[in-house]
């Protein structure tokens, strides 16, 4: 299946789309260079084959995929996962733990992954938001970018949620990576939607803390009358 998969995104390659891609990400990552719909279209014409095998065999598939490191096989591992989320339990949670400290390592897998899989995930199995503080002081920076993504999808279910991002952006909150900076910035944003004033409140007792990227995503959906009294 490896192989039929990466000789049909070989033929799909757009060499133009591809260097525009090491562009985007500021460094030069794997990929073929396929793009996403076409990469989603290719998931979906593969899903049948493995969507009936048991959760160890599909497990082992995809792990197979992982390990090229190359995105569109990356892509297409995450969005089977997801289309199998029903059968996912808490016993998966070590699986998908190794899976972004291993096999992670730009912003695009992680948004693909936590803002679906692990989302769903942490709604499902709440308790689990104690993992995502360890997440958050990890070595590895896509651990920190995935403690806070992970609950972008939660918090839009449930305001509960934003009492763990508060806590996850404590922190992170004056960690030097950009990329996480982002992604506790965007937590808060969306936190905002189900409680501005906490949101708000959270920012101005930071602020001479926050880096400006994190705070600039924070309060980018807020009034202007707030955003001015967070620069003053």
């Amino acid at each position: 299946m490896l192989k039929q998969i990466q000789k049909e995104l070989g033929k799909n390659i757009d060499i133009k789309y591809r260097n525009n891609l090491h562009r985007a990400f500021g460094h030069k990552i794997k990929a073929h260079g396929v793009r996403v719909p076409i990469v989603r279209k290719i998931a979906n014409g593969y899903f049948k084959d493995i969507k009936e095998l048991d959760k160890k065999e599909f497990y082992k598939k995809c792990e197979e995929l992982l390990k090229t490191k190359s995105i569109e096989e990356t892509f297409i591992v995450f969005q089977w996962i997801y289309k199998r989320k029903k059968q996912i339990t808490e016993q998966d949670f070590k699986i998908f733990e190794r899976w972004i400290n291993k096999y992670v390592n730009n912003w695009a897998k992680c948004d693909d992954f936590c803002c679906h899989t692990m989302g769903y995930f942490i709604l499902e199995y709440p308790k689990y938001v104690k993992h995502l503080k360890k997440w958050a002081k990890h070595k590895n920076m896509w651990m920190k970018r995935a403690s806070a993504v992970s609950l972008i999808l939660p918090v839009r279910k449930d305001k509960k949620f934003l009492k763990t991002i508060f806590e996850i952006s404590d922190i992170l909150l004056q960690d030097k990576e950009y990329l996480v900076q982002k992604a506790y910035g965007w937590a808060l944003k969306v936190g905002a939607d189900q409680d501005q004033k906490q949101v708000f409140e959270y920012v101005m007792k930071n602020k001479h803390k926050m880096p400006r990227t994190a705070l600039r995503y924070a309060i980018e959906k807020m009034p202007k009358h707030l955003k001015k009294r967070t620069i003053n």
